[in-house]
């Protein structure tokens, strides 16, 4: 018991300093003109095991996306809200 109960911490720590950093994706998203877009675009998004948090901007017209790179990628979201009726394309930074 006491050996597990030191394992432990290690294991944890371990896997915390392997763990994928979150990355942001924010997608230019078309055809968003109401509060059921953005439950629509919420509810797809959500279905995906790899995102984190999401920013809709309706207004705006774009979807900040927060993901774990190692469960999910920028182009499988935008293909996400696509199907759901939103086509949307990375945004341009201007870089």
């Amino acid at each position: 018991m006491r050996a597990a109960s030191l394992l432990l911490p290690l294991l944890l720590a371990f896997g915390a300093a392997n763990a994928a950093e979150p990355e942001t994706a924010i997608l230019d998203v078309g055809n968003m003109t109401c509060p059921a877009c953005r439950i629509t675009i919420e509810a797809a998004l959500h279905r995906d095991e790899g995102v984190l948090a999401t920013t809709i901007d309706t207004e705006g017209g774009t979807v900040s996306i927060r993901f774990d790179p190692e469960k999910t990628s920028k182009t499988r979201l935008a293909e996400t809200v696509t199907n759901a009726g939103f086509p949307a394309k990375p945004h341009d930074s201007g870089n």
